[in-house]
């Protein structure tokens, strides 16, 4: 039954592998997961996923293969022997327990009578001794007492007496083309990194500390080396302003998780398209401005180059000197983008339009044009896409 169970994440496209799958069983083996479905749902999970991303596919095929079987004791019988199955519930239980169990002809009886019981009640019901509710003396319910019972939808047991516990599942579904929130987009920057250690001598080097000490006859030789940072080097380029309104959120959402991701990070703002100036403080952005000329000068090829904005514009604004709606462009924003393209290594473009509105024309398909198609959607998958781009 797991085997097909594993078969159906692969054709779900949740990238579980064999070994995995061999982890997982031997995670039964142990016991980690026994008689809950909620610990079987997570250890499963825990095992067989290896990336957020992939949760609603996981969530999805979970739920479409186990579609009616709305019991433990179904999937324990299908999963291990009768016998040992038995055995470990006799194992749970007092002789008395036992003795009232048969009393109703045994665990199979009391789940058919469970069942039929369910099957009748069309309400809610508290207190009692037949239908199943909370409070009563039922053998199928909530927060009463019947030790030959049923315990249905209720975390924490008063009487410890429950033979089982039935529960229904929710299944939250998560999708990674959906458009990025600051958590995911952080655990998305995390993807370009390149780390060293540089700096004053201030984390302890374990390995170096016990071979050392080792090689010192057994007295203690501490050794200490900097501590590991992420050293790439990233230009952030952000669009304000007019079609970029809508998208203000997720471009500050951006902006908070690149400046807590990356130790060396410069932005600047622009409107529309890049020309000659950009800036840093959007009301000063008619006084204070940095001439994109010290930018190309100043900081070196190796920068990560990224360019934020929904490239929706008029496309003269982008060809054609005095094409800018702020100001006159003695060159036309093409040709800036063309010099930003010949001075570092990686250039990409963050999109937060939706890309089922792209298009291939217009400013948007020149732009794509200028990057040489290096345009990446505002989603996880997209952002991913992006990072891995610029870590090569």
């Amino acid at each position: 039954m797991l085997i097909d169970f594993f078969m159906a994440l692969r054709k779900a496209k949740v990238p579980a592998t064999l070994r995995e799958f061999l982890d997982f069983l031997e995670a039964l083996q142990h016991r980690l997961a026994f008689a809950d479905m909620d610990e079987f749902y997570y250890l499963s999970r825990a095992c067989l996923v290896k990336d957020e991303k992939h949760y609603d596919k996981f969530d999805r095929a979970f739920a479409a293969y186990f579609k009616g079987l709305e019991d433990l004791n179904e999937l324990l019988e299908a999963l291990i022997p009768d016998d040992w199955l038995r055995k470990e519930f006799e194992r749970q239980l007092t002789e008395e327990e036992k003795a009232q169990i048969q009393s109703l002809g045994g665990l199979e009886e009391l789940i058919e009578a469970f069942k039929k019981r369910l099957e009748e009640q069309k309400e809610r019901h508290e207190g009692g001794n037949r239908w199943i509710g909370t409070g009563g003396t039922s053998p199928f319910g909530a927060n009463g007492y019947n030790p030959e019972g049923i315990r249905i939808g209720q975390k924490n047991s008063r009487n410890k007496k429950a033979v089982k516990v039935w529960e229904q599942r929710a299944y939250k579904d998560l999708d990674d083309s959906i458009t990025l929130g600051i958590r995911n987009i952080k655990v998305a920057l995390r993807r370009l990194r390149k780390f060293a250690r540089q700096g004053a001598q201030e984390e302890l080097d374990m390995p170096d500390t016990i071979r050392s000490t080792a090689n010192n006859a057994g007295y203690l030789d501490i050794k200490m080396v900097p501590e590991r940072h992420n050293t790439v080097k990233v230009l952030l380029f952000l669009d304000v302003g007019g079609s970029m309104d809508p998208h203000i959120r997720v471009c500050e959402e951006l902006f908070s998780a690149a400046r807590s991701e990356f130790k060396h990070l410069e932005y600047f703002y622009f409107h529309n398209f890049i020309y000659e100036r950009v800036w840093k403080n959007n009301i000063r952005r008619m006084s204070e401005t940095t001439l994109t000329y010290d930018i190309l000068h100043k900081y070196s090829s190796d920068y990560r180059v990224i360019f934020v904005g929904d490239a929706s514009m008029a496309p003269y604004e982008i060809t054609h000197p005095g094409g800018s709606i702020e100001h006159w462009n003695d060159e036309a924003g093409a040709v800036w983008m063309q010099r930003v393209m010949e001075k570092f290594d990686k250039v990409a473009w963050l999109n937060p339009l939706p890309q089922q509105y792209w298009g291939e024309g217009g400013s948007l398909g020149i732009t794509k044009q200028l990057l040489s198609e290096k345009m990446f959607p505002m989603t996880i998958e997209g952002l991913e896409q992006g990072m891995k781009y610029l870590s090569k």
